[in-house]
């Protein structure tokens, strides 16, 4: 197809049907976006099909890019909780800063030795590799679950680097267009572009939260679309005063927004997550398509020995050098070598870049995109794949079925979500209230945001790792729909259901899914999480004895007094269900209605549950 002659809506249309095609594509077979959406791009583009002219969009390209690269910013920095940070602090820091000058010296040096470019090309190149991005590590890491504190540092570095390097990228690009005369006029731009960045993010952050906590002047339904425009208008804004400030303003202010909490931080999270996902699968498609494959073809073997340069030699000397005497040991480190995938943001610049090149006649523009592209194919391609194999042969990776899933974060889910956690297990928490979310965040539990039975949230929340799941809301229906949505379509080996005394959900029905009811029996989950908000329920610790052989006869009359959350069985802890029959030795959490102490206390007794108080007792 004629650039010429292609419709911008055309092409426009295509790629974003391409794009969504990849993602659909990438969740079926269990691959990184990016290698999809790559070759699609390139299926469609001038060197193959001519379905997807990207030059027929003009400068509109390039604005997409810029936009697409803020809101995927943006997006990252809203999923960063400062409190996940603060124990590999060290880490971090080092790696967006002296990794980061790593690497760019790194990529410099090899496109210098094995290319033959000149040093302005070669240093453009390595600033233009810095990045890692969270486009690619967030899909890598919701494929391959690693210890949590590996995950955290994957995931700062990939949000957090990416402004760095595309500010000292546009430096480097000044540098070499003549812009600055000398390095240290260079170094002066960086700084400068750094800190107002930076100031302008928290100053923008700030003001995008206090907007959203105020529904006076936000009213309900329009918050997303209030922090999105905020958000890029603070992009542009510091664009236009001091450019390519605005990357460094976005990626701080979605930190700030993402951290001082609102009253929609649940659905802006889900709304910004899903207009990242369109947006990563457009652009992809649409700067794949613009890749000449004669290009990328011309690198030859040279081209190859840079990106194993980076991969192999570059990346490991970084890890090496950023986490020596942190609390990561040899494995994570190991682990934290191989890992490092380029995503859209190295994309995108380069792109930008090469046209520049190309404006101002300085030749190598279209080498230079050809080797960002054969590094973001490559690394995401081998080191996508390979994870799942690496982080298991290096004992990285968490167990297969490991994790808990938990339909409601009412304050009855939360209090069976903190007994489990007490004995160890992992839990990811869903539901549809932002208040309920913002709670179980605060506890510190992950959180899926969204309605559980839609196969999207559903996917969000890995269902295909939880060993369990749990229906834990006052609607009896929905939660025997999660249980069989989880066991049907996920797998999940065991499901269970709290109902309530009066449920429309028989026992048979729930026997016939392969589900158990929660708890000792049918508890009303709205009445006691009531009880638990107002401090009038608390957690006791007991121990089964061996049960009397005829309970007195008024000892369920205070059924509803007292509930069993979880029980503790041979270094195991389950949640408590009807059907489990408890065993001497068994150590339980109870839930006491204060009023009815008393009354609790004694069906307790009768049942054979008796107070376990200390802490020698409870290990016992």
């Amino acid at each position: 197809m004629d650039a010429h002659a292609a419709s911008p809506v055309l092409v426009f249309a295509l790629a974003l049907v391409a794009g969504a095609a990849g993602q659909v594509l990438a969740r079926h077979v269990g691959l990184p976006a990016i290698v999809p959406l790559l070759a699609l791009g390139v299926a469609l583009g001038p060197d193959a099909a001519g379905w997807v002219e990207p030059r027929a969009l003009g400068a509109g390209l390039f604005a997409l890019v810029e936009l697409g690269v803020g809101v995927v910013l943006f997006e990252g920095g809203l999923g960063l909780q400062l409190r996940r940070l603060r124990r590999e602090g060290r880490a971090i820091r080092r790696l967006v800063t002296l990794g980061a000058a790593i690497t760019a010296i790194g990529g410099a040096l090899a496109a210098r030795a094995f290319l033959d470019w000149s040093w302005s090309l070669a240093a453009l190149f390595g600033t233009l590799v810095i990045v890692t991005g969270p486009t690619v590590i967030g899909p890598l890491l919701r494929n391959v679950a690693v210890r949590p504190r590996l995950a955290t540092v994957l995931e700062a570095e990939g949000v957090l680097i990416d402004p760095i390097g595309a500010i000292v990228a546009s430096v480097a690009l000044q540098v070499m267009l003549g812009a600055h005369d000398d390095p240290t006029g260079g170094l002066g731009a960086l700084a400068a572009r750094l800190g107002f960045g930076a100031l302008a993010g928290l100053a923008g952050g700030a003001a995008i939260a206090g907007l959203l906590r105020s529904p006076g002047l936000v009213p309900e339904g329009l918050e997303n679309l209030v922090a999105l425009g905020g958000a890029l208008a603070l992009m542009a804004g510091c664009d236009a005063l001091l450019s390519q400030s605005g990357v460094m303003a976005v990626t701080v202010a979605g930190v700030v927004v993402g951290n001082l909490g609102s009253r929609v931080g649940a659905e802006l999270r889900e709304f910004q997550g899903v207009l990242t996902l369109g947006l990563i699968g457009l652009l992809f498609v649409l700067l794949a398509a613009d890749v000449r494959l004669a290009d990328v073809a011309a690198l030859g073997v040279p081209g190859l020995l840079v990106v194993a340069t980076l991969a192999f030699v570059v990346r490991p000397l970084g890890i090496a050098v950023c986490t020596r005497g942190t609390e990561l040991d040899a494995r994570e480190r190991a682990f934290l070598a191989w890992i490092a995938p380029r995503g859209i943001v190295a994309a995108g610049v380069a792109s930008l870049f090469a046209a520049a090149l190309e404006q101002a006649g300085i030749a190598g523009g279209r080498e230079l995109r050809a080797l960002v592209f054969l590094v973001v194919a490559s690394t995401v391609l081998v080191q996508g794949a390979s994870a799942w194999l690496v982080a298991g042969a290096l004992g990285v990776r968490l167990p297969g079925r490991s994790a808990i899933a938990v339909l409601g974060a009412n304050e009855l889910a939360l209090a069976l979500c903190e007994a489990l956690r007490d004995g160890g297990r992992r839990l990811v928490v869903l539901d549809a209230n932002p208040q309920h979310c913002r709670a179980a965040e605060a506890l510190g539990f992950t959180v899926v945001f969204g309605n559980a039975l839609e196969p999207r949230t559903l996917a969000r929340a890995r269902l295909e790792q939880a060993s369990l799941a749990l229906g834990v809301t006052p609607n009896d229906e929905a939660n025997s729909l999660f249980a069989r949505e989880a066991r049907e379509e996920f797998g999940v080996p065991s499901t269970g259901v709290a109902v309530g005394p009066t449920t429309s959900v028989s026992a048979a029905m729930l026997e016939r899914q392969g589900s158990g009811i929660l708890f000792d029996r049918a508890k009303d989950v709205e009445r006691w999480s009531v009880r638990l908000r107002h401090g009038a329920a608390r957690r006791e610790r007991r121990r089964f004895a061996r049960a009397p052989q005829a309970p007195p006869p008024d000892a369920g009359s205070s059924d509803d007094a007292w509930l069993v959350l979880a029980v503790s069985r041979g270094g195991s802890t389950e949640p408590m269900r009807a059907d489990l029959a408890p065993r001497e030795g068994d150590l339980a959490q109870v839930l006491v209605h204060a009023p009815e102490a008393a009354q609790a206390e004694a069906a307790l007794r009768a049942r054979g549950w008796q107070p376990a108080p200390t802490a020698a007792d409870t290990e016992g």
